[in-house]
């Protein structure tokens, strides 16, 4: 960390734990915002000092109110700063005077309003540097820090939530008190409860770092509206996963916003910006969620309940349909149904009616009561192959719901597999919900919710268990005759680089290039072919000509002489006659490639996430099928080989029915080598590699065609 992110950790610590706390600019007027923070600092019980900052009131809620906070005549820890934007400023200078280093701003009115407020919240950040303050927001609900040693409620929330181990951060402060409300019918408690607003001074990377070493916080959520800075959010969240071990849950709204698109470029057309994002989350162990909900039904199962060790799960119903339900929903998330031993078998047929099914998943008959969901539930849990339970119940006229729910959490204690619980329905199974909800049991209205809540479980902790993925060493790398390549290229101001020069520049940095070169002239063409060996493509270069087939301007499996010089002529009255003005600077000569399969590969630049490279089906149909994965460079070896797996074309590589396997270690080089390349060259905007032709496994690949698009300087 360097020394500005060392004083904020230190200044974060003051605002969660502080002994004594101004609220500056409240006031008397109940159901405002300044009047609400200090009645909710007050009702919260806050184990500390309370001093109200008003200029028109001697005294609030039979408190001593003080015209600034300059006045008050004992030290302050924490500051919340309430009064209008336009004097926040003032206050905040006030604030520095008085020696105070850790301050909320509630108050909006800054860079959400425009460029007049952004200057305003500069402002603020020039005056905390000043002082060495730290601050969260502007334009944010507050914090809250449930601790029995602390208890603050610095925020404009209607209720201080429960007691909990999970911390969450949230760039809409609107979002908050749905979020708290939500939580509390569902009796789900917080550690640290966090709006940090416009993130004008503490960004969510301080607050990530600073949940990291937070002992009660055990699970992180966090709700994001833009991502300033993605390499930082990235490492940050590697480095909170590796160190303590604790998963991060983010949703990012935009999901449905378009990633501008570039004619020039298949790789700009692919890549939208919410497909990168859902890339480098996943790259960075963070568990992406569409929803609130979907976020709080994973959360639960990570703060209640221990991480299975398999994904082999019992589950216990006492109706035939749900249980299968449940079991579609399992298998169809990756998990499988344990086998249970004899010894489990035999203590089911001795505990259930002989109409029961004691197969996994269990049936325990619609009229089961207490006694057979528990004997079946201990011995699910008892048998060695069984890594977590489910319980499924619907409820029937004669089931006794609140005693099943009560035994389910008395056998829950000291487990150390997780248990799991679907009480099907809403009216009846209420009371049972409420007992299971209570008692930290991790229930879900729906038995497909439940899978997904443990697969996620599972696959954090299996992605826990791995060794931390190094980016390799490459050989063969020219980089300084590539440097001096990219500074002509971009020394005339070029932003679309042709096929032949981007070719040459991923030649030195050793990846796979055709046999061939340029002709200026049909005898050219002709020598070349020659040299290289028939059969010969060619293929028109021109700065002007984008995509060559729109102008004919490509000719296959030239088998001859006579061939290449009539190809070589058809490709030039095609251009002439399509784009007159394209400047030819000659015709691409190459060997031809055949008994191979075709991939994309590309490079483009994110504004959030930087250099991100990308893998998929090529050819001609590319942007129709959209096979492609995406990892923000640099890659591992791990981080390549997982891009090719994700597509639907590793099954193609792999070897299809009868088909010989493809040579997938050359692709994963090829990515690496991109991945080191976008690192190098920030002037890469767009690259395209399409097609890459695959060999047959231990032969290689080649690149079929390139192109690159530049940076505009200005």
């Amino acid at each position: 960390m360097n020394e500005l992110q060392m004083l904020r950790q230190k200044n974060l610590d003051t605002i969660f734990n502080p002994k004594s706390v101004a609220v500056v600019g409240t006031n008397k007027v109940k159901g405002t915002v300044p009047y609400d923070i200090l009645d909710n600092i007050l009702k919260s019980d806050f184990n500390g000092m309370v001093f109200p900052v008003s200029p028109r009131e001697l005294s609030i809620k039979g408190i001593r109110a003080y015209k600034y906070v300059v006045d008050v005549p004992d030290d302050v820890d924490l500051a919340i700063l309430v009064f209008p934007s336009s004097v926040c400023h003032m206050a905040l200078e006030q604030c520095g005077q008085k020696g105070i280093k850790a301050v909320i701003i509630i108050s909006a009115g800054f860079k959400e309003v425009g460029e007049a407020g952004l200057m305003k919240e500069r402002q603020l950040v020039d005056i905390a540097r000043k002082y060495g303050m730290s601050f969260i927001g502007p334009n944010c609900l507050g914090v809250i820090n449930t601790a029995p040693e602390v208890k603050l409620n610095a925020s404009f929330a209607r209720e201080m939530p429960g007691i909990g181990n999970i911390g969450f951060l949230s760039q809409s402060g609107a979002l908050c008190t749905a979020v708290l409300d939500y939580a509390s019918a569902k009796h789900i408690g917080f550690s640290k409860f966090i709006s940090f607003g416009n993130k004008a001074d503490i960004s969510e990377i301080d607050l990530l770092y600073y949940l990291m070493n937070d002992d009660p916080t055990k699970v992180i959520l966090m709700y994001l509206e833009e991502v300033s800075d993605g390499i930082a959010l990235m490492k940050a969240a590697r480095e909170v996963i590796a160190k303590s071990g604790k998963p991060i849950l983010i949703i990012k709204s935009g999901r449905t916003e378009a990633g501008a698109s570039a004619a020039a470029s298949h790789t700009g057309s692919l890549t939208g910006k919410d497909e990168i994002c859902d890339a480098a989350f996943a790259q960075a162990g963070i568990i992406r969620c569409d929803n609130i909900e979907e976020m709080f039904n994973k959360a639960i199962a990570f703060a209640y309940q221990p991480a299975p060790k398999s994904e082999k799960v019992a589950i216990i119903t006492n109706a035939g349909g749900p249980g299968v339900l449940t079991t579609d929903a399992a298998i169809s998330r990756g998990l499988k149904l344990a086998k249970f031993s004899e010894e489990t078998t035999k203590i089911l047929k001795k505990a259930l009616p002989a109409t029961a099914n004691i197969k996994n998943p269990v049936d325990v008959i619609g009229d089961a009561r207490s006694d057979r969901y528990v004997a079946a539930i201990n011995a699910a849990f008892d048998d060695p192959d069984v890594d977590g339970v489910f319980v499924i119940l619907t409820p029937q006229s004669m089931t006794d719901i609140d005693a099943i729910a009560e035994d389910v959490t008395k056998i829950a204690e000291g487990q150390t597999k997780p248990i799991y619980a679907s009480f099907m329905g809403e009216k009846d199974v209420a009371s049972g919900i409420q007992i299971l909800q209570k008692k930290k049991i991790p229930h879900y209205i729906l038995p497909e919710s439940m899978c997904m809540a443990f697969e996620a479980v599972y696959h954090f902790n299996q992605h826990l268990k791995i060794k931390e993925h190094r980016v390799p060493e490459l050989d063969h790398i020219q980089g300084k005759v590539a440097r001096d390549m990219m500074n002509k290229f971009s020394s005339n101001g070029r932003s679309f680089i042709p096929e032949v020069e981007t070719i040459h520049l991923l030649q030195t940095y050793g990846l796979p290039v055709p046999k061939g070169r340029l002709a200026t002239s049909v005898d050219e063409a002709v020598q070349i072919a020659g040299e290289i060996g028939y059969p010969v493509v060619m293929k028109v270069v021109s700065d002007q000509i984008i995509h060559k087939s729109e102008v004919r301007g490509v000719e296959l499996d030239i088998r001859d002489e006579i061939q290449a010089k009539e190809a070589y002529e058809r490709i030039h009255e095609h251009v002439a006659d399509i784009m007159p003005d394209a400047s030819i600077k000659g015709i691409y000569v190459i060997n031809m490639i055949s008994g191979s399969e075709e991939l994309i590969l590309g490079i483009k630049r994110d504004p959030s996430f930087g250099p991100v490279v990308i893998v998929g089906l090529g050819g001609i149909f590319v942007e129709v099928f959209k096979d492609v994965s995406f990892g923000v460079a640099p890659l591992s070896y791990e981080e390549a080989r997982r891009m090719i797996e994700q597509t639907r074309a590793y099954k193609i590589l792999s070897g299809l029915r009868g088909r010989a396997p493809r040579d997938i270690e050359s692709v994963i080089d090829a990515l690496l080598r991109l991945g080191k390349m976008a690192e190098d060259f920030r002037e890469i905007e767009e690259l395209d590699i399409n097609p890459l032709f695959v060999l047959e496994e231990g032969k290689g690949s080649i690149i079929g065609d390139a192109r690159m698009i530049l940076k505009r300087t200005k």
